[in-house]
């Protein structure tokens, strides 16, 4: 009896603790962001932003996670078309095409500014080429900016100036955002076809892809030194592309199309880690908004690998039915759709990221590219098409 009436007590006893424990667990108080300066990271360059959750760095781009300055702006879908020289803008609620403008000569992407305050459509044609502003609040453009050579547009991690991406000349140039005057101009003769770019978590390394001499630079943010350079491995003539940190902050992910698949470096791109073959002519990687999966478009295969990041093991695969060639574009703000250009079929795709349905295939201009779908969460842009954070 004695005995059976200790184990009903340690019974009681370890049921209350379980309780007691798990309305611990209830009640515990959300994480803090770390202290200005400081991230799980560790430090930050100077004037970049802390992360509100550590260890994502997307962690302000949840679903539906607008910032107060974008909540009023027009839902609009905006695709560059590079061949027709215009800009196609779509209402994403009824998958029609509602008005098209001037992009610019070969208009190539469509960028928010750091503050999210302007689109701006980069325009690379030699030596025509420059910027068009976007309002997004009403979708209207405005006067075309001449730029010399702006195949993608980038900021710095501060905010303070822009970096135009001038792929022809093998240049990086910097410049003020208040005048727009050039302030620096960078020259990598080695790096033919500079491109995309990310930055580490901390900010303090920028890695580019360099399109047409299969190999990757590694800089310092603030004194553009070259820190390191890789040639690419799984074929000679590589053609790397779309360049992004993932959510975790410990891996760069880089699509090369002519190596038809993804590499894989380290936190600051130290060494080369892996490589994952995703499908022919893979080009574009866009991140879900849980931070658990990447997008990764295979333009010649007309197919999107899922990726799962915790293990970089792909999920799945989605065929465009009937054939395509997605190639850029972005996740709606909900994050429940994926939008991408159709570069070789004169089309948008818009994907349900539940199961890889298409749900449309949008007629747009000639040779759409980088196509941004608006408003999107986040606090700041970075640059290029879905690099806010």
């Amino acid at each position: 009896m004695m005995s059976q009436r200790i184990i009903a007590l340690a019974v009681l006893f370890l049921s209350a603790s379980a309780c007691t424990a798990a309305e611990g667990d209830r009640q515990q108080p959300p994480t803090s962001p770390p202290p200005p300066g400081e991230s799980p990271f560790g430090p930050l360059v100077a004037g970049m932003p802390t992360y509100p959750r550590p260890g994502d760095v997307y962690a302000a781009a949840g679903p539906n996670m607008l910032a107060e300055q974008v909540r009023d702006d027009r839902a609009l879908v905006y695709v560059p078309n590079t061949k027709s020289n215009d800009v196609s803008v779509i209402d994403p609620k009824t998958y029609k095409v509602i008005d098209t403008f001037p992009g610019g000569p070969e208009p190539q992407h469509v960028v928010p500014s750091y503050d999210l305050r302007t689109l701006y459509v980069a325009s690379s044609q030699i030596p025509d080429g420059g910027l068009v502003p976007i309002d997004p609040r009403t979708g209207k453009p405005g006067k075309f900016r001449l730029l010399e050579d702006v195949y993608n547009l980038y900021f710095t991690p501060d905010g303070k100036q822009a970096i135009v991406v001038a792929e022809a000349y093998q240049r990086l140039d910097f410049y003020d955002l208040g005048t727009w005057q050039r302030v620096r101009s960078v020259r990598f003769p080695e790096c033919e076809g500079i491109n995309h770019m990310d930055y580490s978590a901390d900010g303090k390394i920028m890695l580019f892809s360099c399109e047409f001499a299969n190999r990757m630079l590694v800089l310092d943010t603030l004194s553009l030194d070259k820190l390191r350079e890789f040639t690419l491995t799984e074929t000679p003539d590589g053609m790397p592309q779309d360049t992004r940190l993932t959510p975790n902050g410990q891996h760069f992910l880089v699509a090369d199309m002519h190596a038809h698949g993804v590499y894989v470096f380290d936190a600051h791109a130290t060494r080369q880690t892996g490589f994952i073959p995703t499908g022919r002519g893979a080009h574009g990687i866009y991140f879900s908004r849980d931070s658990k999966l990447a997008y990764i478009t295979n333009r010649d295969a007309g197919s999107i690998m899922v990726l799962d990041l915790a293990t970089l093991k792909p999920t799945t695969t989605w065929r465009i039915p009937g054939g395509g060639s997605p190639d850029m574009g972005g996740l709606s703000a909900d994050g429940t759709t994926l939008w991408l250009s159709g570069r070789y079929h004169d089309e948008v795709y818009v994907i349900r990221t539940r199961d890889g349905k298409l749900l449309a295939r949008i007629p747009v201009g000639a040779g759409p590219h980088g196509l941004t779908i608006w408003p999107q969460p986040g606090r700041y842009s970075l640059g290029h098409t879905a690099n806010i954070r």
